[in-house]
């Protein structure tokens, strides 16, 4: 019992942290600056032909000067060829060049060499963007020294159970990652709204030192500049914009939605981040907590009211973060949280053991 009650308290503790940092990080929407920021936005994909004319339309609406950015479309040895028929910017498509274990690493690579601009963007092919994302980004390069950004991502959502499950994951990581910003400790990123300096990828030497690991090309090279006494938290922001909120498309199916967060969870133990180390483990104690409890009291070890207690005590804490960040990102009220709730820990323990042991499988290859 007094174990529990410890971890409890940590947890407590670890989450109150995050919503006091989430409150830390001030809203951003100046967008009345004249733009004069060059960016190259660079999307690595695989078999994207449905997506990618959906992304380019969006970036074709985009209020911003078509001759301050550029973008680089870098594929990954797709089975069918993606073609530009018109296009209102600048756009090209090179081939990745594979030398490491992680081919989404090797496409920013490749890129790289290309890049005549002062930013680089990332984002991926199922994404959409705001009308103001670079206007946003762009002003506030202006106001801020700043060589790295890290942006807001959203889903967009049908009424299913599987959407609505993944848009409160989401929006957990999503209030960790703003809240760490928030207390000066950020550890993590999205790859589809992360902006950089070229001088900065190169000055950290790119992905070097963790190529070996297939996902993470956004994590870790946040994780080196942070860590950079040239960089550090002084360069390093999150941009908490509704403007350039990034939205993408949830998984459709349970087995590929697994797999996704087995490739998330598998960089966690190479975290450069000693605070994202803990919370990691603070996180997965509880909701191994959580699951033990369910199983002792099934077979009559403790009572419902304690199992009860504890689902209250920790629905109510993850709530709070939740709700913050969910009311951010977006305008769609939360659905399916105590159902979620109940379900996550299951779902978030199975995660991390199968990380540890298991292959994933990830746009047709296994790792």
């Amino acid at each position: 019992m007094l174990f529990l009650i410890f971890i409890l308290s940590i947890y407590f503790a670890a989450i109150l942290l995050l919503i006091y940092g989430f409150t830390k990080v001030k809203n951003y929407d100046t967008i009345g600056l004249k733009p004069k920021t060059t960016f190259t936005i660079v999307v690595p994909f695989r078999n994207e032909t449905e997506n990618l004319p959906v992304l380019l339309e969006s970036i074709s609406k985009m209020n911003y000067p078509t001759d301050l950015f550029e973008m680089i479309l870098v594929d990954d040895e797709s089975e069918e060829k993606f073609q530009i028929l018109n296009s209102k910017f600048q756009v090209s498509i090179i081939n990745n060049i594979r030398v490491s274990n992680s081919p989404k690493k090797d496409a920013i690579s490749t890129a790289i060499p290309l890049v005549k601009t002062e930013w680089i963007i990332t984002t991926d092919a199922d994404c959409l963007v705001a009308e103001n994302w670079l206007l946003s980004l762009d002003n506030y390069i202006q106001t801020h020294e700043v060589a790295m950004i890290a942006g807001a991502v959203t889903y967009d959502c049908n009424d299913s159970f599987l959407h609505h499950f993944q848009q409160l994951d989401l929006a957990s990581l999503q209030g960790a990652t703003i809240g760490s910003f928030g207390i000066g400790k950020g550890f993590m990123c999205n790859g589809a709204n992360f902006a950089y300096t070229k001088s900065l990828f190169e000055a950290l030497n790119g992905f070097e030192g963790n190529d070996t690991i297939a996902s993470g090309d956004d994590v870790f090279l946040l994780q080196k500049a942070m860590l950079s006494q040239s960089f550090g938290t002084e360069k390093v922001h999150y941009l908490k914009s509704e403007n350039t909120i990034v939205s993408t498309k949830p998984l459709d199916n349970w087995k590929s939605l697994f797999y996704q967060r087995v490739r998330w969870a598998s960089k966690t133990g190479s975290y450069q981040s000693n605070f994202g180390k803990l919370l990691g483990l603070i996180v997965f104690a509880e909701n191994l907590i959580a699951v033990l409890s369910f199983g002792l009291w099934i077979t009559g070890f403790i009572a419902f009211q304690l199992l009860f207690l504890l689902f209250i005590l920790k629905f109510i804490i993850d709530s709070i973060l939740i709700y913050k960040t969910n009311r951010f990102l977006t305008k769609n009220k939360i659905r399916h949280l105590v159902l979620s709730s109940l379900l996550y820990p299951f779902f978030s323990v199975s995660v991390a053991l199968y990380s540890l042991f298991g292959k994933y499988e990830w746009k047709g290859r296994r790792f």
